[in-house]
């Protein structure tokens, strides 16, 4: 009897055990291969001052998490060893894993520095996004685009370098507390991510081949213009298509004002 009661105890403990480290195994094994074999990009948010100020930052890491992907939120202050991290685990793999820096305040200088950083070393950087950045350095020419959300009459400030969208936010009733947590921008950001932005390709020139030396130059297939004769009319010319526009957000894309007690301002730092 006491050795029954011993077995179904060793039994029970056993189970617990299990029960506890079993569900956390399952969900890493099943997330991390799964990001790895899709090609997802990683996405590293960072905050700004006192890591209080940029809650917008967590809400969207969760909404970017509930669509399977891998996001992960830090301080503005450990940029440097984060970007370290981000390194060794975008080239653990054949291909380097595609990272994505998004920041808020401090946390958006943060996020450039780190992407210029990442991008340095051969990662592959298709996104940055910004909120209010206050000292931006120039964002390299190497990532793939830079989406810049700020108020021209505010704390923040345009961006400057290759490939950069500088978006003003002045007009939609945001300041610097509330601009990282509007969703409908959260919304636009999710769409860029989940379409799999490409990195920045650089185009190599194409070889010219000299001719030989003492060959006659090539013969051009127009053929000399005819003159007008005298009092005709001149010949019409065709006029280029304007471009279509880009396909970045707009400020107009966000709502002109965000309704009564959707936004929680402070008071300017």
């Amino acid at each position: 009897m006491k050795r029954s009661t011993r077995a179904c105890f060793l039994l029970m403990l056993a189970a617990a055990f299990l029960a506890l480290v079993l569900p956390g195994t399952r969900a890493e094994a099943a997330t991390r291969p799964a990001a790895a074999a899709s090609g997802a990009p990683r996405v590293y948010l960072m905050r700004g001052l006192a890591n209080i100020f940029s809650l917008g930052m967590d809400d969207l890491a969760a909404k970017l998490q509930a669509r399977g992907i891998v996001a992960t939120v830090h301080s503005y202050a450990d940029w440097q060893s984060v970007a370290a991290a981000a390194e060794k685990a975008a080239k653990a793999g054949r291909r380097a894993t595609p990272v994505v820096v998004i920041g808020h305040s401090l946390g958006a200088d943060a996020a450039v520095n780190m992407a210029n950083t990442l991008v340095a070393d051969g990662v592959p950087v298709p996104l940055v996004v910004t909120f209010d950045p206050i000292t931006p350095p120039v964002a390299s020419a190497k990532i793939g685009k830079l989406v810049n959300y700020y108020q021209g009459t505010g704390a923040g400030k345009r961006i400057t370098g290759g490939r950069v969208s500088n978006i003003d936010l002045t007009l939609t009733g945001v300041d610097h507390f509330s601009i990282d947590k509007v969703a409908s921008v959260h919304d636009q950001i999710i769409a860029m991510i989940v379409a799999k932005p490409r990195p920045a390709v650089r185009q190599r020139p194409r070889p010219t081949v000299a001719p030989a030396e003492g060959a006659a130059p090539a013969p051009t297939s127009q053929a000399p213009a005819s003159p007008a004769p005298a009092g005709a009319a001149p010949a019409p010319t065709a006029s280029l298509p304007e471009s279509p526009a880009a396909s970045t957000p707009t400020a107009s894309a966000v709502p002109a004002a965000a309704p009564a007690g959707a936004l929680k301002t402070a008071a300017p730092m």
